[in-house]
């Protein structure tokens, strides 16, 4: 059995990192909301770290844990939100590529013909 005080102080230890994971969570937020994917990155080594060192507490802080669960929930919606849009703005620019670089129209039976539109990069001079 663990002795007195070392139950409080893996105590206080618990909460100083739950706390120090609550407020990393809330930064974690913000950045998803404003785009910042530097900030993001960053944020999870230290997240990393913060998860490590509260498993090696092993601890009962499942009622603590709660609010850092259902924050890191939160979270997860928005970086899934998040990834979704890149998504979506990365398969726009390819279609736009496609566009720029095909024509597609159909004939008179109605079949798709595509018709390259690749330029040279060359200006033709007239006199």
């Amino acid at each position: 059995m663990a002795e007195p005080s070392n139950s409080h102080a893996a105590s206080e230890q618990a909460t100083v990192i739950l706390a120090s994971l609550d407020d990393l969570l809330d930064r974690e937020r913000i950045a998803l909301l404003n785009g910042d994917l530097d900030a993001i990155s960053r944020g999870l080594r230290e997240k990393e770290r913060l998860i490590d060192a509260l498993n090696a507490l092993h601890g009962d802080q499942d009622e603590d844990l709660s609010a850092i669960r259902n924050k890191a929930q939160r979270n997860q919606i928005l970086l899934e939100s998040a990834l979704s849009g890149i998504r979506a703005v990365a398969d726009r620019v390819a279609a736009l590529r496609r566009v720029r670089d095909t024509l597609e129209t159909y004939d008179q039976s109605g079949r798709k013909t595509a018709i390259s539109t690749l330029r040279t990069g060359q200006v033709e001079k007239r006199a």
